[in-house]
């Protein structure tokens, strides 16, 4: 299972946000660019960057930040959401150096845009599917809507995307256990790639991970890094041990 250490922008600065909520930040770094700095060096091989502001305007707004992680990491695979609703902004971010771009709000509201744009960027497209009690939310996650998460994410399978990021919204930023029972569920529903996000606090929750019942292709790490509850080297030693 591989190991995602998340970016989450606000005003280009490095914040967790609770359950979603714009106004309950925490903002842990002025410094994006050298907080990557810090999660590669330990041993990485994949990032994961929120625009926070973008995802709610419904266009990039911290652009500049994510273009100067990019350029300093080439051969990082990185992938970013948050405001990606236009073939522009997909192709803008693959020629900055971004590997995979996550749709979601978009992904939702008009399932016809992934089926045009998974055929016509093969290995880039991934799915963010954010849920609470098994339906899908929207728009940075103010909004729930009616779609059942796992009849969305075997939708989202049959166009060709590349993965699924499932985000348990009342788990997130909460540190209270990762909801390994839901992302199995939905992992054992698609062949597609599912990477678990929201509520990791501990090793613990790393170990669970690996040992559900339905394999799960990684786990994204938010705020427990940031607040030491969880050490990245030990944790990718548990990860890798157990693939």
């Amino acid at each position: 299972m591989q190991l995602i250490p998340a970016i989450d922008l606000k005003d280009g600065k490095c914040v967790r946000l609770r359950q979603g909520r714009m106004e309950d930040d925490t903002v842990f770094s002025d410094d994006p660019v050298a907080v990557a700095r810090k999660w590669i060096e330990t041993g990485i091989d994949r990032l994961h960057l929120v625009d926070l502001d973008g995802a709610i305007a419904g266009e990039p707004r911290n652009r500049e930040v994510i273009e100067a992680i990019a350029r300093e990491h080439p051969d990082l695979a990185i992938q970013v959401g948050g405001g990606i609703r236009s073939e522009e902004t997909i192709e803008a971010y693959l020629d900055c150096g971004v590997q995979y771009l996550i749709i979601g709000t978009q992904a939702v509201r008009d399932p016809h845009f992934i089926e045009e744009m998974a055929p016509a960027y093969p290995g880039h497209l991934l799915v963010g599917l954010d849920a609470k009690d098994g339906k899908v939310a929207t728009d940075g996650w103010r909004k729930l809507s009616r779609h059942d998460v796992i009849d969305m994410a075997q939708r989202f399978e049959s166009f060709g995307i590349e993965g699924i990021i499932f985000t348990d919204i009342s788990r997130d930023g909460m540190m209270e256990g990762v909801n390994v029972e839901a992302t199995a569920k939905l992992a054992g529903s698609v062949s597609t790639d599912v990477i678990a996000s929201g509520g990791v606090a501990s090793i613990d929750d790393v170990r669970a991970l690996c040992a559900s019942p339905e394999p799960i292709a990684g786990c994204i790490l938010g705020r427990a890094l940031y607040e030491g509850t969880l050490d990245l080297a030990e944790a990718l030693e548990v990860a890798r041990a157990a693939d």
